[in-house]
């Protein structure tokens, strides 16, 4: 073995059980991704892409998954330090329930969304009577159904930052005088801030292309509640593939945008 080899951890020869599922997965991986780049019309691509109704869902999808992001920044950030800095009866329990939306269909999630928040929900009727407030199949909803399957995003690569930052600078701002909320502010905050911009980023992301919850419990009302990928979902249904297909590559090109800004933190470099 050579010294490159041993410092990257490689050896020469790739065991060929080995070789030949990865060049598979590989190819799983990237062939739908070839499909769909050969099947734009980049011909009238631009033409599309200027479509009115192209325009309303890019820019309703960017609203509101923006938003939903300042909603879990808002309520993850607090939550992922309770976690990471807080001892509490149930802890488990409570890192367990704020990752339900991760594994959970998202059309149960808008299910779920609708029983508790809808007008006869649990607190939607609340809302409702009192102050007239109506969740449901309006763009508010879309931010609240994208928040409430992008918050465990915020959370877990918040709290891991956390966890991973050094508790000492925290411990001598409290000798020097500093209440928590100053530590909180002016020294946690900032040794933790690339965590909290990767988990804002993916929880971005994930609002971005948030599809069940969204129609379950907003609808797909365009200028209204149709996002990005409702409208590739009702694109689709009508029978234009061409049209299914720009929209797709929109979405495409955004994830891949994220990805490459990520890549220092979450890909391996070669």
């Amino acid at each position: 073995m050579t010294l490159t080899e041993r410092r990257t951890g490689t050896t020469a020869r790739v065991p060929v059980p080995l070789l030949l599922p990865a060049v598979l997965g590989l190819i799983f991986l990237l062939l739908p991704l070839v499909g769909l780049l050969a099947r734009t019309p980049w011909s009238t691509l631009p033409q599309r892409l200027a479509e009115p109704e192209v325009v309303a869902a890019l820019r309703l999808s960017l609203l509101t998954s923006t938003l939903a992001t300042l909603l879990c920044l808002a309520f993850g950030v607090p939550l992922a330090w309770l976690l990471a800095r807080v001892e509490f009866p149930g802890r488990r329990v409570v890192r367990a329930l704020i990752t339900v939306p991760l594994v959970l269909p998202p059309v149960v999630g808008g299910i779920a969304l609708l029983l508790a928040l809808g007008r006869r929900g649990l607190v939607g009727s609340w809302l409702d009577s009192t102050f007239g407030i109506t969740l449901p199949f309006t763009t508010a909803g879309v931010v609240v159904a994208e928040a409430f399957v992008a918050l465990p995003f915020l959370v877990i690569a918040v709290e891991g930052a956390l966890r991973g930052a050094d508790t000492r600078y925290e411990e001598a701002a409290s000798t020097l005088g500093a209440t928590r909320w100053t530590a909180f502010t002016h020294v946690t905050l900032p040794l933790v801030a690339p965590g909290i911009a990767a988990g804002a980023v993916l929880c971005w992301a994930r609002a971005l292309g948030e599809f069940g919850a969204t129609i379950t419990f907003a609808g797909n009302f365009p200028g209204i509640t149709q996002t990005m990928p409702l409208a590739v979902y009702q694109t689709m249904e009508s029978g234009d593939l061409e049209g299914a297909v720009v929209l797709s590559l929109i979405l495409l090109a955004v994830s891949v945008t994220i990805l490459a800004a990520l890549r220092d933190r979450w890909l391996t470099s070669s």
